[in-house]
């Protein structure tokens, strides 16, 4: 009869557990997800600031498409993106802190005002180097803006 007592603890030892690992969450296409949207944003930026810094010859076509991708990319529903529980702290493989979930509202409010940059690069990607470069500095204040407040430092 002593047996019985470590028997329905091993029995809720093994719920608990096997409880635990039924709930985890497994985030990698959410971070995935958003980890490419932050690669195709890097690729058009790069376009957009070879472009004003002379590295590349001006193209309209190509400067348009690079601005009208990062308009895309603002465009998107960031919601399913961010999952509480898919920060740094939790998942090894992304730079999110907790901070945005915390601060939940200004984080979509960081990410609008990056798309409200984005539409200002659109506007004027057909006019010049000089006016892409004109608006990158607004467009680079979001980024950091975002990034000091709810990206740890790698």
């Amino acid at each position: 009869m002593k047996l019985r007592p470590a028997v329905t603890a091993l029995a809720v030892a093994t719920t608990v557990f096997v409880g635990s690992v039924a709930t985890a969450q497994d985030f990698t296409n959410q971070i995935g997800a958003r980890q490419g949207m932050f690669k195709m944003n890097g690729v058009s930026i790069g376009i957009l600031a070879g472009i004003a810094r002379g590295r590349i010859d001006y193209d309209a076509e190509l400067a348009q498409a690079a601005a009208d991708n990062l308009v895309n990319v603002s465009q998107f529903n960031q919601a399913p993106l961010w999952p509480e529980g898919s920060d740094s702290d939790a998942v090894a493989t992304t730079a999110a802190l907790p901070a945005i979930w915390e601060n939940y509202d200004d984080f979509l409010s960081k990410f609008a005002d990056f798309g409200t940059a984005a539409l200002a690069i659109q506007a004027v990607a057909g006019d010049g180097a000089g006016a892409i470069g004109g608006a990158l500095g607004g467009l680079g204040a979001t980024c950091g803006a975002c990034h000091d407040a709810y990206q740890k430092s790698r």
